[in-house]
């Protein structure tokens, strides 16, 4: 993690060329507050409102697919 303010300075977001969408995004699951969601196995998406910006989601994707900017 990033100290002080850096951290809220980025913003979360997919990289659809590295999410293979063809499974359930496990990434999902690990989102303490419930920013993330995925209809069947599509690319998951982000509620910007909710999102806390701890970086478990972008640090458990293997594929690099959910990055923080």
């Amino acid at each position: 993690m990033l100290k002080g303010d850096k951290l809220m300075d980025r913003r979360l977001k997919i990289v659809i060329e590295n999410c293979p969408q063809n499974h359930k995004c496990p990434a999902v699951n690990v989102c303490p507050v419930g920013a993330l969601s995925q209809k069947d196995f599509e690319a998951p998406k982000i509620d910007h409102n909710k999102c806390i910006r701890c970086g478990k989601c972008s640090n458990f994707c293997p594929k690099k697919a959910l990055v923080l900017e």
